[in-house]
């Protein structure tokens, strides 16, 4: 049995569930109070994995190595997560779940402008699938959506798309899990400096002058009850540790595109989660926008499918004149 699409069901479950978990103490506690918490326990579970992948490279860190983290980490983490959990304050779990789901294609988009990489007529397919998705769920004619919620969580998912682009050279040095492990612990130890920055005087003064009072003296410890304690380890422990884990663990085991079934299946799953735990109401153009959104998400992985197929073939034919990358490895066929 190959373990790897467990890993890969069990990562669907754990980001499709995240939504509908951070909803349940969204109120209990300051976003940025919550995305710390969250980061920094699970960034510490992910540390063992992210040596072990240094380790397998024959790599250590250093304070270059460290800077990219860090920068990384504000990026994707900080600013692009403390817009995430706001938003779940303003709009239903289900909207913001899929709407986020959108941010493989903005990578698509931002590769194609930073890095200059070859953007395929199936890619702006998708990606105009993705708007008209996007623009069927907002409705913005008729929504009794809160637009500025919306517009937290497109910036969540562009600024979280950026961070992927970003990061992809430091990926491809240490490896995606070492990236992931170890940005999570350089934000985690950003936000504790902003929270504790937020209870100087002249500084939350200053916050609450500019109109930004959410920012000012952000509590650390305050919120936790025993009502909502296991939820919030759950959040931690299985939505970020074990769901980044199983993540790569899927993909180290399948493949890429495999494990990119992830986000897939996340925007049908998610709704129905928040349907069944939350009750939240999911419309005809919410299921509506759902489907261009999968068809997007299926059209823009076509070109990865077409590529590793093409490598598989080769590989199953001419075992002992092709070998495949460790990134792409395939199980073993049976003959």
């Amino acid at each position: 049995m190959n373990y790897g699409y467990v890993y890969i069901l069990l990562a669907t479950v754990f980001f499709s569930s995240m939504e509908v978990a951070l909803k349940t103490v969204a109120y209990d506690f300051h976003p940025m109070q919550l995305n710390c918490t969250r980061f920094l326990v699970g960034g510490l579970l992910l540390v063992p994995f992210g040596i072990r992948a240094l380790r397998k490279r024959g790599l250590s860190l250093d304070l270059a190595a460290w800077k990219g983290f860090a920068g990384l980490g504000f990026l994707g983490l900080v600013v692009s997560m403390m817009f995430y959990q706001v938003s779940i304050l303003f709009v239903p779990a289900s909207v913001v779940s899929v709407l986020f789901s959108c941010n493989p294609v903005l990578v698509l988009a931002f590769a194609f402008l930073i890095l200059r990489t070859d953007i395929l007529p199936q890619h702006i397919i998708a990606l105009v699938l993705e708007v008209i998705g996007a623009l069927v769920i907002i409705d913005p004619l008729h929504t009794s959506l809160n637009l500025f919620g919306v517009a937290l969580v497109l910036v969540s998912a562009a600024t979280f798309a950026l961070y992927a682009v970003l990061g992809k050279k430091l990926c491809a040095r240490y490896s995606g899990l070492a990236v992931t492990s170890f940005s999570c612990v350089a934000a985690s130890a950003e936000m504790l400096l902003l929270i504790a920055l937020s209870h100087i005087g002249p500084v939350a003064d200053a916050l609450h002058t500019v109109g930004l009072p959410l920012f000012a003296d952000i509590p650390l410890f305050h919120g936790y009850t025993s009502n909502n304690f296991l939820t919030v380890l759950y959040i931690c422990i299985f939505v970020t540790g074990g769901g980044y884990a199983c993540y790569f663990m899927g993909m180290e085991r399948t493949s890429p595109m495999q494990g990119s079934l992830v986000f897939f299946f996340k925007p049908v799953l998610a709704p129905l989660l928040a349907m069944t735990v939350l009750g939240e109401n999911i419309a005809w153009n919410m299921w509506l926008g759902i489907g261009l959104i999968l068809i997007a998400s299926f059209i823009s992985m076509l070109p990865t499918f077409h590529a590793l197929h093409g490598i598989r073939h080769l590989h199953i034919h001419f075992p002992h004149h092709f070998h495949l990358p460790e990134s792409l490895h395939f199980p073993h066929r049976k003959r």
